[in-house]
């Protein structure tokens, strides 16, 4: 497939077609990393220090809306060979790609560049991305790509282990929420996802992006990001650079998590930058709820005086969001009461 950036021998120009309005261009100006970002270390958690860690959740998910998580269980050397076999996956010929690429929403593992509507945009991202399902394991496991060596066993565990660790975050939001335990298991959180984005070097970073400022429709998110710099967030009307930590995860609670809170919980605005030299490949698992389940501000002191939100389904939900541009505060003005 020509059209995916990864199959590109060398760029020396930036494609018109990946050249933004210069509204929407990240600019010449260099955004530091924030020290700011909160980050939650979870050595302790089992210990005395477990209250003080899950105020500490609640409040980066007040203020930033986004938080790095340290010591946080999954093993260096599953997101180190995790990661591995995703950039081989990426440097693999076109003609194995092919076999991936599609634009069904609906396809258990799907090879895309840009967005899924790659086709009729006017402008493109400068990316490619692997998104597949991958719980529970077996159901969808035979459709993921069988090389590079060994691409199948290590996935499959490196998406046990960041769904542990995700609902690991999540009985810690319900602790500080007042949550009773267990509440997003289920149909809360029932489909995963692995999505994985790939940006080659990029001849002129100041024109394009690699993906468009949004806010998670989710659940929640982590990124592993690597090495490589390239994720910012909005704070304060301004953005932010999100350093990549040795052994981190990003965490962004999704949407999903603002409307169960009654809007006591941000999600971080956030968007991708490019790099001029390196390659820059990120890991990202979401959590999303089966599409019937009715998600509402949940019952409780959380939700006093009064809920914010009417219920509905995550299908109708993400249908408004698909519809109002994957635009956060259109969409939840939809729902409010």
């Amino acid at each position: 497939m020509v059209v995916l950036i990864s199959n590109w021998s060398s760029v020396q120009s930036l494609p018109e077609s990946y050249v933004f309005p210069p509204d929407r261009r990240p600019g010449t100006h260099e955004i530091p990393a924030s020290n700011d970002i909160p980050i939650i270390d979870l050595r302790k958690i089992d210990g005395p220090d477990r209250s003080d860690i899950v105020q500490q959740i609640i409040t980066a998910s007040q203020d930033f809306g986004l938080f790095q998580v340290i010591n946080h269980g999954v093993s260096r050397d599953l997101t180190d060979q995790t990661m591995g076999v995703l950039r081989e996956f990426f440097a693999a010929p076109a003609e194995f790609k092919a076999r991936f690429y599609s634009n069904d929403l609906n396809s258990s593992c799907r090879l895309y560049t840009s967005t899924l509507n790659y086709e009729n945009e006017e402008f493109h991202y400068w990316r490619d991305n692997l998104t597949h399902r991958c719980h529970p394991i077996e159901d969808h496991i035979d459709h993921w790509p069988e090389n590079p060596l060994h691409y199948r066993k290590v996935v499959a565990e490196y998406s046990i282990e960041s769904r542990k660790f995700l609902f690991t975050i999540l009985e810690l939001i319900c602790d500080g929420i007042g949550l009773e335990t267990g509440y997003f298991e289920g149909e809360m959180s029932k489909n995963q996802l692995v999505s994985v984005n790939h940006h080659i070097p990029c001849p002129d970073p100041s024109l394009t992006l690699g993906m468009p400022e949004h806010c998670d429709p989710n659940l929640i998110s982590m990124l592993q990001q690597g090495d490589v710099c390239g994720l910012q967030a909005l704070k304060d009307g301004q953005w932010i650079g999100v350093e990549p930590l040795p052994g981190a995860f990003v965490v962004i609670p999704g949407l999903q998590l603002r409307v169960i809170s009654n809007g006591k919980l941000a999600s971080a605005v956030h968007r991708v930058v490019t790099d001029s030299k390196r390659s820059r490949t990120t890991i990202g698992t979401f959590l999303n709820p089966s599409n019937d389940i009715l998600i509402r501000p949940a019952d409780g002191p959380i939700s006093s005086p009064a809920p914010v939100y009417r219920g509905y389904t995550y299908k109708e939900f993400f249908s408004a969001f698909t519809g109002n541009n994957c635009e956060a505060e259109s969409t939840l003005r939809c729902f409010k009461l």
